[in-house]
């Protein structure tokens, strides 16, 4: 594996991001709509990373980026905590002392939009993979997410949080925009945009996408292992005893939406996306 060389700008604390639901703390500030307030992350400049990047929903993304650049086995990410090893940039917890500490090259995660990234990401200097999913799944996922924390204490009806995905009134504000602009960037050197749908499609693709991007060397028979411990994950993740309602499953909205519901949000959908060409599968 070739890493590139990162810089990340340093700037004063209190310019920093912290994540929906997270509890603040004195350098951290929530994350804003506005197009021009750019806050930044300070980190150490002698380190290299890869990024994971997403909108909140996609969480099986980093289990499989981690197992394809380390060659874990997928029992063995089941025992760890995954967020030491591919930590969360904005959250506090576990936070920046633990992404300093990490060897290079250094597997990070964030749900920040495009414009809130550091700006040698934006310069290429790191590579970035972003999977965008079929927005009714994510915000089945993203509310079921909600429900499942404590220190999140979401009781609302998902007909509620819905209208606040539609109204772009969540945490990292609108997932309309957020998509738009890493497909806007998805032809960048250092971008690799995937699909959730795809991993559900078509896993072997994926990951040579994966390994190739980030410059894992394998032979047949390693891919064939790679995939194999990939499929495990996916199966774990979509597996409905596991998790509320199977949230990492293709179509899963049908379970939830009503048809009034649905007829709501492909308007909102179609108001929203119908100048990008970026398209989703919603079923498989």
């Amino acid at each position: 594996m070739s890493p590139s060389p990162v810089q990340f700008q340093h700037c004063p604390p209190g310019d920093s991001t912290r994540s929906h639901g997270a509890r603040a703390q004195s350098h951290k500030t929530a994350p804003s709509s506005d197009a021009n307030h750019k806050p930044q992350v300070v980190l150490p400049v002698r380190l290299t990373h890869w990024a994971t990047l997403a909108f909140p929903g996609t969480g099986l993304l980093q289990e499989v980026v981690y197992l394809v650049s380390q060659g874990a086995d997928p029992d063995e990410i089941g025992l760890m905590n995954i967020d030491e090893q591919l930590p969360v940039l904005e959250y506090p917890q576990p936070g920046l002392d633990i992404i300093k500490e990490l060897t290079s090259p250094r597997l990070i995660k964030s749900h920040l939009p495009y414009r809130f990234l550091p700006s040698d990401l934006h310069n290429g200097d790191s590579k970035v993979i972003y999977m965008a999913r079929n927005p009714k799944d994510l915000v089945v996922s993203y509310y079921q997410f909600h429900r499942s924390l404590r220190t999140m204490s979401y009781r609302g009806t998902f007909q509620e949080f819905c209208r606040r995905f539609m109204n772009d009134k969540l945490g990292y504000g609108s997932w309309f925009e957020h998509v738009q602009e890493f497909w806007e960037h998805r032809m960048d050197s250092n971008v690799l945009f995937l699909k959730y749908e795809d991993m559900h499609r078509d896993l072997v693709t994926m990951v040579e996408q994966l390994a190739r991007f980030l410059g894992v060397s394998c032979d047949k028979a390693q891919l064939e292992a790679l995939t194999e411990h990939c499929h495990q994950l996916v199966d774990q993740c979509c597996n409905a005893e596991a998790l509320p309602v199977g949230r990492g499953r293709v179509g899963l909205w049908k379970d939830i939406f009503t048809v009034s519901m649905n007829e709501k949000f492909d308007l909102v959908y179609k108001q929203k996306m119908g100048k990008c060409d970026l398209t989703f599968d919603f079923y498989l």
